[in-house]
């Protein structure tokens, strides 16, 4: 078949789009369908690497739960998720908006995670031997202003490197929390110094790790996600200097304004929750928001 039959063919496929298409559709989808075909036919792909494939896209979402999302872990192993974190973050720069640096969300965010008062713990099971941190900060919009009324949602691993959502022993929302900041901006918890940990690689994410003859491991990091009425939601981790896979994070999640000092606790500061102890570290982080209108996205919309 010659380079001008697949190329009449790809036309093709992108021409067949609808009148009734939105406009971001009609802008995106000729590219995607353009780069995708292009890649086949480079690559040299066959039926049979095409079916199979599919099935492991198929068998990623047959593993997708409300607790674990394989589809996001398969997009995060290819650096997908990551590289579109990049370009967001990048429009926002652009435009001379300075906020807090973003990265990926992850396979284990949960919604409907309950509201709890500032200073008090998301440890909700005495973890012997960890090393128990302060939390705190203070969330601004991008003119530095505190916004009282932000929702933080903040989840790490626990010290056996495993979510609440990996294991059924573990209390329901063990080592994750949902804050809302006072009338100076502030929130405040009580949380676990993070350790790394292999993302999950029973299933077609870890398949693919094996086929590329990657490790699976992630840096000690804390997950935030943080939303305020007239800002663009924050989705974010910040990463422990002193961890391992800084430099070969598993899914490409490092940046170098996320990585932060857990200090060593200077002042007393009493234990917050049943199964806490008093803390050994501490970490200040505060968090600036991008007003809706910092940036036009009205492109990237329908």
């Amino acid at each position: 078949m010659s380079s001008a039959d697949l190329s009449a063919y790809t036309q093709s496929v992108i021409a067949a789009i609808g009148a009734k298409a939105s406009p971001r559709v009609k802008a995106a989808f000729p590219i995607l369908i353009k780069h995708l075909h292009a890649a086949i036919v480079e690559s040299e792909f066959t039926i049979e690497e095409w079916l199979a494939t599919c099935e492991l896209l198929a068998e990623a979402g047959k593993m997708t739960t409300d607790k674990r999302n394989e589809m996001v872990l398969v997009s995060d192993v290819l650096g997908i998720e990551s590289l579109c974190d990049m370009l967001e973050h990048a429009r926002f720069a652009k435009a001379g908006v300075e906020t807090t640096s973003s990265a990926i969300l992850g396979p284990f965010y949960r919604t409907g995670v309950p509201a709890q008062p500032n200073d008090t713990s998301i440890v909700r099971k005495k973890e012997a031997g960890a090393d128990y941190t302060y939390l705190h900060g203070v969330v601004t919009g991008s003119d530095g202003k505190p916004l009282k009324g932000a929702i933080v949602d903040v989840w790490h691993d626990a010290p056996d490197g495993l979510y609440d959502a990996q294991d059924e022993t573990k209390p329901e929302y063990h080592c994750r929390g949902r804050f809302e900041t006072d009338d100076q901006g502030r929130y405040s918890t009580f949380v676990l110094k993070p350790t790394p940990y292999p993302i999950p690689f029973d299933g077609p994410a870890g398949n693919l790790l094996q086929m590329m003859d990657r490790h699976p491991y992630r840096p000690a990091h804390i997950h935030f996600y943080v939303e305020a009425p007239g800002h663009k939601t924050l989705v974010t981790q910040v990463f422990s200097r002193d961890s391992k896979y800084l430099d070969d994070d598993s899914v490409f999640a490092v940046k170098d304004s996320l990585v932060v000092d857990f200090k060593p606790v200077t002042s007393s500061i009493p234990p917050l929750g049943e199964f806490d102890e008093a803390p050994q570290y501490e970490l200040e982080y505060n968090i600036a928001l991008a007003g809706l209108k910092d940036v036009d996205t009205s492109k990237y919309q329908g």
